[in-house]
């Protein structure tokens, strides 16, 4: 199967320095300075766009902006890309979030992909009123999209579950098309939940073998319920002309983590529920040497962030190799980011795709022609599309 990617929205802003947050981990400001703005988001959406970048994933939580909202301004400013919206079932009622999904694509020209998150963080789901815990927080989350896929489908839903209750349920529009479900997690109630409605179960970015351990385990659990998802990887990506440059860049970003910043925020994370994010505190053991822990993998970012702690660092040509590898497993969707965002996914896309559509991976989900002498890539793909310079609006 070909390759899939998307980039992310840096929805708790951006900087030339990593950004941290989520997972009960302190929310860094350092170096913020570019604020999540729907002009800025918007930019960054257009570019992944024009580069072949299949959606983006914006995040949930108490310490980013509204995915819905936010995404839905951002659609407006774009033409194909999708949007991957991270969403927490116990926040609203299932019947108005299939409703609100049948909007989406009626809106976007059916461009809504579904992140489901079922929060690993007890203490901020009591924030917004939530007092389960986790292993019935999955539980909701089956009966939620039970719910949701019942109602995509047409029909009319009577439900007395154990935690949701809905009688004569049922949409007067269908969404079309249907939104893919995108769903994490590494614990048993997880895979669980993966098994029995997940389209793409994604990881965060551990090494190969275990990546691969993880996606058999999720297989074989949804083949007993006649299903066969595909799996993704959540990473980072640090991806230059040489591996050199690569490396100085992580180096850099590495010199930039105040060591007060780190410990409180790997006290924090410490504290996490989450299975996954267990995993990728073991990755480093909160300390600053031994950080690449499989050939181009850096476990530096999750020293100063939530989730996805990892980055693939080298040349252009290194990460496409780890790429492959990850593929030849069985992986078939990369969701990306970089810091900054726009920057490095001008990095990414016109460094590394090129090479994977030359290997036959990939190849650009709007590449419809051929460009002629004097078109630039982006304008050929457009009927009628004026002529450009090549490689016009890639910030240097």
């Amino acid at each position: 199967m070909p390759l899939t990617f998307h980039w992310f929205l840096p929805t708790n802003g951006d900087s030339r320095h990593v950004v941290g947050g989520g997972h009960g981990s302190p929310t860094t400001a350092s170096g913020r300075d570019r604020p999540p703005t729907v002009a800025y988001l918007g930019q960054i959406a257009r570019a992944a766009e024009d580069l072949g970048f299949v959606g983006a994933l914006t995040p949930t939580g108490a310490w980013c902006e509204d995915a819905w909202l936010t995404t839905a301004m951002v659609s407006q400013h774009t033409e194909r890309l999708r949007f991957l919206v991270a969403f927490r079932p116990g926040f609203v009622s299932p019947t108005l979030a299939a409703q609100m999904a049948v909007t989406f694509q009626r809106q976007t020209g059916g461009r809504l992909l579904l992140n489901v998150v079922t929060g690993g963080e007890s203490h901020e789901q009591r924030a917004y009123g939530d007092f389960l815990d986790k292993d019935a927080r999955y539980r909701r989350t089956g009966e939620f999209l039970h719910v949701v896929r019942e109602l995509w489908a047409g029909g009319t839903v009577d439900l007395a579950g154990e935690h949701l209750r809905v009688e004569d349920a049922a949409l007067t529009r269908l969404p079309d098309p249907v939104p893919e479900v995108y769903f994490g997690g590494s614990s048993p109630a997880a895979v669980e939940v993966a098994a029995r409605h997940a389209d793409v179960y994604l990881t965060w970015g551990e090494p190969p073998a275990a990546v691969a351990e993880k996606a058999a385990g999720v297989t074989e659990a949804a083949a007993r319920h006649g299903r066969t998802p595909r799996h993704g990887v959540r990473l980072h990506v640090i991806a230059r002309d040489t591996a050199a440059e690569a490396w100085a860049e992580a180096d850099r970003l590495l010199r930039g983590f105040d060591p007060e910043t780190v410990r409180a925020v790997q006290e924090g994370l410490a504290r996490s529920e989450s299975e996954g994010q267990r995993r990728m505190l073991a990755l480093h053991g909160g300390g600053r040497d031994g950080l690449e822990i499989h050939p181009n993998l850096w476990a530096g970012i999750g020293l100063v962030r939530g989730g996805a702690g990892t980055a693939l660092v080298g040349s252009h040509a290194e990460v496409a190799d780890r790429i492959e590898e990850y593929h030849r497993l069985g992986v078939d969707e990369f969701v990306l980011s970089g810091y900054p965002h726009l920057e490095e996914a001008y990095h990414f896309g016109e460094g590394v795709l090129p090479l994977l559509a030359a290997r036959g991976l990939w190849t650009h989900p709007a590449r419809t022609a051929v460009p002629t002498a004097g078109v630039g890539t982006r304008d050929a793909e457009r009927p009628g599309a004026r002529a450009v310079p090549a490689g016009a609006g890639s910030p240097r």
